[in-house]
């Protein structure tokens, strides 16, 4: 799992009012100290985390009563809009979100640019030194399933601290395969990847960064995989295909090139394109 922190721009001595809320804010909405410290410790880091959380979550934390959670939950939401907009705001929304570059210009027209998260007068600077970008990238290996999901709790904490602009998961589905076996087991290994998943895209809408995953693969060994082209398909099931917004199908071609595809998209229409992985990164095909 990696994380890769967004630089900024700088412009003067000028504050910009731009991110998630920190949660010690409800300190000065009637909440205490104390109860602001359990939310945090159980991995609540913003009030957009809380307002987005359902009140069953909250109750579980040792501490909050019921009604405390109600009370934590109306100022949370007094805070961080959540009602109805217009769609020309939420366009407007959506077309001051920033780009980013994938490095091979193929690429990037056919995914018509990868979202890095909401509004914000931040740009990616490039030109950057091989050190400078280490310094901004975070990495950690899970080891299991849970320990999957407790990275994540760990991200929130450092994004709430630092601006991130991409969130990789690679791969998202390779613990459970082994984690959880048998149809014995099927249903749980699901419930659990959804919670994961869910997470994921909560992180995405709290913090405004770009979510990737990649995802494994098995062949079809049916009677119907011979009429099939190409017999292999992701694994997850519904659930990770519903939580993901564009969906692409990368296979090798000669030497270095790889092609990517358009598998599923809500916006993007199917088409593929051509690319390279070159010493210094993705780059576009050599004729």
């Amino acid at each position: 799992m990696a994380m890769a922190m967004q630089v900024e721009q700088q412009q003067g001595t000028q504050e910009e009012d731009f991110g998630p809320i920190p949660i010690h804010k409800l300190e000065s909405h009637g909440i205490s100290a104390n109860d602001v410290k359990k939310l945090e410790d159980a991995g609540y880091h913003t009030v957009e985390a809380i307002a987005y959380a359902p009140k069953k979550e909250l109750i579980g934390i040792r501490g909050i009563s019921d009604a405390k959670a109600d009370k934590i939950l109306n100022e949370s939401q007094k805070l961080v809009p959540m009602g109805f907009t217009t769609a020309t705001q939420f366009h407007q929304q959506r077309s001051e979100i920033i780009q980013i570059t994938t490095g091979s210009k193929e690429l990037d027209k056919l995914l018509q640019g990868v979202p890095g998260g909401a509004s914000s007068p931040r740009y990616l600077m490039y030109g950057l030194s091989g050190q400078d970008v280490l310094d901004n990238v975070a990495y950690a290996r899970a080891y299991n399933s849970d320990h999957q999901s407790q990275l994540l709790l760990q991200a929130s904490a450092m994004m709430a601290e630092s601006r991130y602009s991409l969130l990789i998961v690679d791969s998202a589905t390779a613990l459970y395969r082994t984690d959880y076996s048998g149809r014995g087991e099927l249903a749980a290994r699901q419930m659990h990847l959804a919670r994961f998943l869910r997470t994921l895209l909560r992180l995405a809408d709290e913090f405004g960064v770009a979510v990737v995953i990649t995802n494994q693969v098995v062949a079809q060994v049916d009677g119907a995989a011979m009429f099939t082209a190409d017999p292999k398909k992701p694994i997850g099931g519904n659930i990770i295909a519903h939580a993901s917004t564009t969906r692409l199908y990368l296979r090798k071609g000669r030497g270095e090139t790889r092609i990517c595809k358009i598998y599923d998209s809500p916006c993007l229409p199917e088409a593929e394109a051509m690319f390279a992985i070159l010493a210094d990164g993705v780059g576009d095909a050599k004729d």
